[in-house]
């Protein structure tokens, strides 16, 4: 499961997670990404999630000063 990102490198890499986690996404400061997924989660959670993810690298959430909580709750 990989979609391209024009100008940006990824990784997908699975992790348990803690309650009401179910995914993040980490810059490398190198202009590539981490993603990572709960395997517990189901094959379709974990694409919800995957997408969820690649819009955040793709809305530049990672660079525009919001807090995590203005970001998710936008």
């Amino acid at each position: 499961m990989s979609l391209p990102i024009e100008g940006a490198d990824y990784w997908i890499r699975y992790m348990k997670m803690p309650p009401k986690i179910y995914a993040f996404a980490h810059p490398n400061g190198d202009g590539t990404y981490l993603i990572f997924l709960d395997p517990r989660r189901s094959r379709d959670q974990q694409i919800e999630d995957y997408i969820h993810e690649l819009m955040h690298i793709l809305n530049e959430d990672f660079c525009n000063g919001r807090s995590i909580i203005e970001v998710e709750a936008s």
